[in-house]
């Protein structure tokens, strides 16, 4: 594929042409069907399989349960269903013009997909993978976000530098927050007191108090800020910076930058694992994905995937991680942990301490 990377007609030259537009039965069909079936033994840090997918696929994200993933295919106007049992594509759902990002209700019943070029959200019934509604927000909508008890959902509108908030209840628009210029990356806070949105040619991160939907602060981050993700304690923030490879990160109490990682080149989506433990970052002009130890920061591994990697989900168990690479129309599928042949099982995370990006992502 040829496709121009660029994020949501921001153009980011670094290299190369680029256009990113950017109950017991239960837990053990999860801990087999949610990690997958491999037919090898995979050492961790790996990539276990490649999807086909749609056209130009950008935003990730999976099902609370572990069993489905999402991905909105930019070209085509889709989004992709994947069966993470046995990675596989198996259902594609029609949406608006030029998808990007895709967000998941916490009980796994709805789907959420901003459509960047008709300025809509369409809200898909994960039952029967349909689209049952669809929202009207801001110019250029990009990011999305579900707050943690599924009462709110949050939109970065890149065209009017604004986030849209809905209401669930009734699918409406209850009010608009202004924040910095070319908002893209939304990610919320586990406690749901703060969203974090990161504005691409802004440098900065604008924080909103969700009690009152008001910006209390913004900080300066690295060049050209895109992927956000919140630790599961809540107690930092870290931010992809494509246009100077690094990752960023962000202290909440007090909201300062107390660090910055240097990365691999053009750094997009970055997600954080459930334990905590770790940070992968997608690198779009390195086409490869890399994981921080967070506990000092510093790069750990460096893991190559499909061509122009853009955005990252976590399963809920912390064991896989899937990316969507904008160039070849795939999603690389990573064992976090040491696969034994058709069973990966994350020890870690099960007793609280193994490897460890947004609203975000068994």
């Amino acid at each position: 594929m040829n496709h121009q990377r660029s994020f949501g007609g921001y153009s980011t030259i670094r290299g190369r042409a680029r256009r990113l537009a950017l109950g017991s039965a239960t837990i053990f069909a999860i801990v087999l069907g949610t990690f997958g079936l491999g037919p090898v033994t995979a050492t961790a840090d790996t990539v276990i399989d490649t999807i086909p997918v749609g056209e130009f696929p950008n935003g990730v994200a999976v099902s609370p349960n572990g069993l489905r993933a999402y991905v909105a295919n930019g070209a085509d106007d889709t989004v992709s269903v994947i069966a993470t049992v046995t990675n596989t594509l198996v259902d594609t759902v029609t949406v608006g013009a030029a998808p990007r990002g895709v967000a998941v209700s916490p009980d796994g019943s709805l789907a959420y997909v901003t459509n960047r070029d008709d300025g809509t959200v369409s809200v898909i019934d994960t039952a029967g993978n349909t689209a049952v509604s669809t929202i009207n927000v801001g110019n250029g909508p990009f990011g999305v976000a579900v707050a943690p008890d599924g009462s709110h959902v949050y939109v970065a509108n890149t065209g009017d530098n604004s986030v849209s908030v809905i209401q669930t209840v009734d699918n409406t628009v209850v009010t608009t927050v202004g924040v910095g210029i070319f908002p893209i990356g939304v990610a919320v806070a586990p406690d749901g007191s703060h969203v974090y949105v990161t504005n691409l040619t802004g440098d900065s991160v604008s924080v909103i108090q969700t009690v009152d939907n008001t910006v209390v602060t913004t900080v300066g981050v690295g060049n050209g800020p895109i992927g956000v993700a919140v630790t599961p304690d809540g107690s930092r923030v870290y931010v992809g910076n494509n246009n100077d490879g690094t990752v960023a990160v962000i202290e909440t109490v007090g909201n300062n930058l107390v660090g910055t990682v240097p990365v691999g080149g053009d750094p997009a989506g970055v997600v954080v694992t459930p334990n905590g433990s770790r940070v992968y970052v997608a690198n779009n002009g390195a086409d490869t994905v890399q994981a921080i130890e967070s506990a000092g920061n510093t790069v750990v591994d460096t893991i190559p995937v499909g061509s122009g990697p853009s955005f990252l989900a976590v399963t809920p168990f912390g064991s896989r991680l899937y990316v969507t690479n904008s160039e070849d129309d795939t999603v690389s599928v990573i064992a976090i942990d040491r696969c034994l042949g058709s069973l990966c099982i994350d020890f870690g995370s099960l007793t609280g301490s193994g490897s460890g990006v947004g609203s975000t992502f068994s």
